[in-house]
């Protein structure tokens, strides 16, 4: 393949290192790939520390260590230390299970300069079902040692229907703990979350309703804890900036070395994604065919092409479109100007149904989760409750 001109195309910003699949949690809205067993392999420390130093020598300054669940990795001190070393400004994205005092005083001698940390829910209940694990107690600890260690304390929960009514309460846990931020992410249904979709999605009245709530607790909280909300595109009806730009800012690297330009990439069908493991990360971020196939504006279609909006949306998410379309250079449906914009008006309406019904909604968990009841979440403004039902099998 000739060539990319390397002037036309900037080096990339963002480098988020997928260190491992494996997680202790099962969480029903988790963005491993759903098929992640197949995808066991995960690189050595000799080319992770090869990779990085690819990258920050081809200009990445922001560098996330993620998963899984990172803590897994035995390498991760050293992995840490060795990014310190290049200059990379470090961020640990955990669900906090293995951040002992220990390890988090460690990880701070190596250099980690930030650490975000996930919660499922303000409740222990829902907090653990939706994770089937243990782990709010355990979450909550660790909040405290991440504030004692002096990182930047950033808490994310992941927003959905079985949470928005909580959100008050979210932002409030967090404030106790003396965040500094808070990311309430609306959910984006790929992985796991799209199997669950027809249970985790929440209706348009639901999602105003919690975004009011937000916007009450963000003036209030003025000056002392910043809360992103993560607008749900498929409410908006108006397409993400995905990743600012297919191949313009981020580099996904996921535990087998391949590289990605988002966190979904792998499933789009197409020219093979780079394999970092026999590729330099220069050539895979200029010259392949993966990160160049969506880069500008020559694949968009003639209603992306002729919108003035594409400069701000960048033709918005390509996963999106393929998992609704079958195409990946289709116009992304959450458009109002796409053909297929009336596929998210059925699910927005069937969401809607199904909130007046408040019916069981059967969730599927990634392998490995606790079923010792069969247990389904029932749900309604009201109450919260746990009922035996089973859940569908993965």
């Amino acid at each position: 393949m000739e060539a990319r001109d390397p002037g036309k195309v900037r080096p990339p910003f963002w480098l988020l290192a997928e260190l491992t699949y494996r997680c202790p949690l099962h969480c029903v809205f988790c963005s491993n790939p759903v098929d992640h067993a197949r995808h066991g392999d995960e690189m050595d420390t000799a080319n992770w520390k090869r990779v990085l130093g690819e990258a920050r020598a081809l200009g990445a300054v922001q560098l996330g260590f993620s998963g899984g669940e990172p803590l897994l990795r035995d390498d991760l001190e050293e992995l840490v230390a060795h990014a310190r070393g290049l200059g990379f400004y470090t961020n640990l994205i955990t669900s906090g299970v293995g951040l002992t005092r220990a390890c988090a005083k460690a990880l701070k001698a190596a250099g980690l300069d930030h650490i975000q940390l996930s919660f499922q829910d303000s409740t222990r209940e829902l907090n653990d079902f939706l994770s089937s694990t243990k782990t709010f107690d355990l979450k909550a600890k660790v909040a405290g040692i991440i504030k004692d260690e002096g990182y930047p304390m950033v808490l994310n929960c992941v927003m959905h229907r079985f949470n928005l009514q909580h959100v008050g309460r979210i932002i409030e846990m967090a404030e106790r703990m003396g965040a500094d931020f808070l990311e309430l992410a609306n959910t984006q249904y790929y992985g796991w979350a799209w199997l669950n979709r027809a249970a985790l999605m929440p209706t348009a009245a639901e999602l105003r309703e919690a975004e009011a709530v937000v916007d009450t607790h963000r003036a209030r909280l003025a000056g002392r804890m910043k809360v992103i909300w993560v607008s749900p595109d498929y409410a908006d009806a108006k397409p993400k900036p995905c990743m600012a730009g297919w191949g313009a800012v981020f580099m996904v690297v996921a535990p087998d070395g391949l590289a990605m330009p988002c966190h979904s990439a792998r499933m789009l069908p197409g020219p093979p994604l780079p394999d970092l493991r026999s590729m330099p990360v220069r050539e895979a971020w200029y010259d392949s065919e993966a990160f160049n196939r969506y880069r500008g504006q020559a694949w968009m279609s003639p209603t992306c092409s002729g919108c003035e909006e594409r400069h701000h949306d960048f033709g918005g998410c390509r996963c999106q479109a393929y998992l609704l379309t079958g195409d990946a250079a289709a116009t992304d449906p959450v458009c109002t100007k796409s053909a297929h914009r009336g596929r998210i008006d059925e699910i927005l309406d069937a969401a809607t149904l199904r909130s007046r019904e408040v019916p069981e909604q059967p969730l599927r968990f990634v392998p490995g989760a606790a079923r010792d009841a069969g247990l389904v979440f029932r749900s309604d403004q009201n109450s919260l409750a746990l009922s035996a039902a089973g859940i569908a099998s993965c």
